[in-house]
């Protein structure tokens, strides 16, 4: 097969796929060569930046192509339905960057909650605020609420548990096996907004308003943090920032916006946001991870 990487892929992985007898082809496209690109390639690996839309498609039919995977979880930036019905197979690697995604999530619920985002800043502008951000509160003890309880919701779960968090997850699909697995109970949407202290996003993004909204915000309790390692579209970004400013929700943690690379300095540089820019599933493990499931991916197709 002739494949294309679009965003970048482990090295061995990338030197087994060679090592298999296929070509290999190292490249990114912007969005109008993408599609006439595609009919020359039997294959195509992206991760989040390349996105695979109809018009590609349709640009692409004639040509090679059979395959599309996601490096990663989400395959939202893939117009998947219309893919498979043009012929064309799209794949994932949903297990393989669910504990780095989680530990992130983590590390931003600790960020949060300790200003280390806001008071290391402060230390590199040469000041010592220990006054400032001597009110920081603990995690144990607090109740967590997960929205989206699949393989990621699920590693922060039992992260969260072991520190000594009471967690509740809410999902759309209610599984007794993995609440029981788990021992992490499946409440409504209403009584997780009530009921949590710290509320972490896992969810996809779905149509219509964000899960995080002026509405679902008023819901909340006061004081609540907001993590979101999920997807952008799900925080209504003027809203959350708003009730940033009111106080209404203390902190929050981004790792992923509603347009990226983020043009909203008003939200990034607030100091009670910690933010990273769509690291969720860089790390070498996951990477690692990733590029062997695209080999046994490619291998079996």
């Amino acid at each position: 097969m002739r494949i294309l990487i679009t965003d970048g892929m482990d090295k061995a992985a990338m030197a087994q796929l060679r090592e298999l007898g296929h070509e290999v082809v190292e490249q990114f496209y912007e969005p109008d060569q993408l599609g006439a690109a595609l009919r020359d390639f039997d294959a195509v690996v992206v991760r989040s930046k390349t996105k695979v839309r109809a018009n590609h498609i349709d640009e692409a039919k004639g040509g090679k192509l059979k395959l599309i995977i996601r490096g990663g979880v989400g395959v939202d930036n893939i117009d998947v339905k219309y893919a498979e019905e043009n012929g064309i197979a799209v794949r994932n690697t949903p297990g393989a960057s669910s504990q780095s995604v989680a530990e992130l999530a983590m590390g931003h619920m600790f960020a949060c909650t300790r200003y280390i985002s806001i008071a290391g800043h402060t230390m590199r502008e040469g000041k010592w605020e220990k006054k400032a951000y001597g009110k920081g509160i603990e995690l144990q003890g607090k109740a967590l609420g997960i929205i989206g309880f699949g393989r990621i919701g699920q590693h922060l779960g039992v992260m969260a548990k072991a520190i000594g968090m009471n967690v509740a997850a809410y999902s759309t699909t209610r599984r007794p096996e993995v609440e029981a697995k788990f021992g992490i109970p499946y409440v409504t949407l209403e009584e997780l907004l009530a009921q949590s202290d710290f509320i972490s996003l896992h969810a996809p993004a779905a149509p219509g308003a964000p899960l995080i909204n002026a509405d679902t915000i008023a819901k909340m309790k006061d004081g609540v943090v907001i993590i979101n390692t999920s997807r952008g579209a799900n925080v209504d970004e003027d809203a959350l920032l708003a009730a940033l400013e009111s106080g209404k929700v203390r902190a929050a943690g981004l790792d992923v916006y509603a347009d990226e690379p983020t043009a909203n300095a008003a939200l990034y540089s607030h100091p009670m946001v910690s933010c990273t820019p769509h690291i969720g599933a860089a790390t070498v493990e996951a990477q690692k991870r990733i590029g062997t499931e695209i080999v046994d991916i490619i291998r079996s197709f």
